[in-house]
């Protein structure tokens, strides 16, 4: 299915509610949070990288990869790369934001892997690495034959698709097991940090349903069996 407009509109919407999700939570986990750090004694400041990069460098910059072959004006090869390499930055960031995730708990003498939110996080992290690989392998380098590329296109398709759609679930899941603990240790529920925090889910949601749109808008011209949009 494609609707019958240009990506062009839904982007630009993308690019602006994104950069507003990064500055909520910079502003969350900074102002009020105080700061970020991968050593410190206040263990809540290793937490704290968690989901600013899990935000920014997981489901921001894997959305800009997603919509980044039908936004920008490139040739398809330009494109193809830059695709690639927004979707490996936001891997690689995504399994940093785990790691502080883990370091936080084990220095916090915390349980690892007990939350719904941890679960479907290692889940995506491993579906998001086996669907760059899998996209690397059959439609960059070396390349699959056109026969398996044509079979396979749809279904990488739909298998980004879900992966990022369930990236943005566990996003939520996180940003309202963190909440709950916090106010559960306190903090106001209508105080200015919980509306933060719930703005910055329903900005990340805006975000993902844009980057949807994008993706289903009329697409240009290309080549069979062409790298996905996803």
């Amino acid at each position: 299915m494609a609707l019958g407009t240009r990506p062009f509109p839904f982007t630009v919407v993308a690019h602006v509610l994104g950069i507003g999700a990064a500055i909520m939570v910079l502003v969350w986990c900074i102002d009020f949070r105080g700061g970020l750090a991968w050593e410190s004694t206040n263990k809540s400041l290793i937490f704290n990288i968690h989901p600013v990069l899990m935000l920014i460098g997981f489901i921001i910059l894997g959305g800009e990869a997603i919509i980044s072959y039908k936004a920008l004006p490139l040739k398809k090869e330009v494109k193809k790369i830059i695709h690639l390499v927004l979707h490996a930055v936001a891997l690689i960031l995504g399994f940093v934001g785990i790691c502080a995730a883990f370091k936080y708990h084990n220095e916090s003498s915390i349980a690892n892997l007990y939350s719904l939110h941890s679960w479907l996080g290692i889940g995506v992290i491993v579906l998001y690495a086996l669907q760059w690989i899998y996209g690397f392998l059959v439609f960059f380098f070396p390349g699959a034959p056109a026969g398996l590329r044509s079979d396979s296109l749809p279904w990488h398709i739909f298998f980004g698709a879900f992966v990022y759609v369930l990236a943005l679930a566990t996003a939520t899941l996180g940003f309202l097991e963190k909440l709950t603990f916090l106010e559960t240790s306190g903090l106001a529920k209508y105080g200015t940090e919980a509306f933060l925090v719930n703005f910055t889910a329903i900005v990340t949601w805006l975000f993902g349903a844009f980057v949807m749109l994008s993706v289903l808008s009329q697409a240009p011209p290309e080549d069979d069996f062409s790298y996905s949009a996803i």
